[in-house]
């Protein structure tokens, strides 16, 4: 039986709960057998999110495994804490790795202020926003597209009206099951009804 490959979700206090609701249900109803959902935070302590739900990582940055499929920053309102520096080194071994590294919300402005956006097309909720917090650390504004979900170079980000379309294109990203049980996937969380034959009613 073939090891189950780990998407780590990186989650803060007062984390968006909707950012990752969409990928670690997809994740577990479309590919479970091949991969699991972790979390990972600063420190094992609970902590809660945006939406009050509790919640106990199952690992903190130094326990957390080398040997992954993808790390998923996900946004919320603690980004801009001098806490979260303490995550720089792993996103750069996350990025020298080759392995897949997404972020949406304001865990795409963290990653404008430590410089990881410069060289990849890349989108965020606001640039004007993204340059103001980022500073001259981030110079890499001729790559910002206005689209709710941008990859490029093993990057994925979004802007946090767009939980489903980052979901969407991690899943393809990651081959986590068909493409078309991908869409169908995606299509359904955009229309917001199955497709029933009449005579099931």
């Amino acid at each position: 039986m073939m090891k189950k490959q780990k998407i780590l979700l990186f989650l803060l206090e007062k984390y968006a709960d909707w950012e990752a609701a969409y990928l670690s249900t997809a994740v577990y109803s479309m590919s479970r057998d091949n991969y699991e959902i972790k979390t990972v935070s600063l420190s094992k302590e609970p902590f809660h999110s945006a939406g009050g739900l509790c919640v106990v990582p199952d690992y903190d940055l130094e326990s957390m495994p080398g040997n992954y499929a993808a790390l998923i920053l996900v946004g919320g309102y603690t980004w801009r804490t001098e806490d979260v520096t303490a995550l720089r080194p792993v996103i750069e071994r996350c990025i020298s790795q080759n392995r897949l590294l997404g972020a949406i919300c304001d865990a795409t402005v963290y990653l404008a202020s430590i410089g990881k956006l410069n060289h990849v097309e890349h989108t965020s909720n606001d640039l004007a926003g993204l340059m103001d917090y980022a500073g001259e650390a981030y110079c890499g504004s001729r790559n910002y597209i206005v689209r709710n979900v941008v990859g490029d170079q093993n990057i994925i980000t979004a802007n946090g009206a767009a939980p489903v379309e980052f979901a969407w294109v991690i899943l393809l990203w990651l081959q986590a099951a068909p493409p078309e049980k991908i869409g169908q996937w995606f299509l359904f969380h955009r229309l917001g009804y199955y497709a029933v034959p009449e005579a099931q009613y």
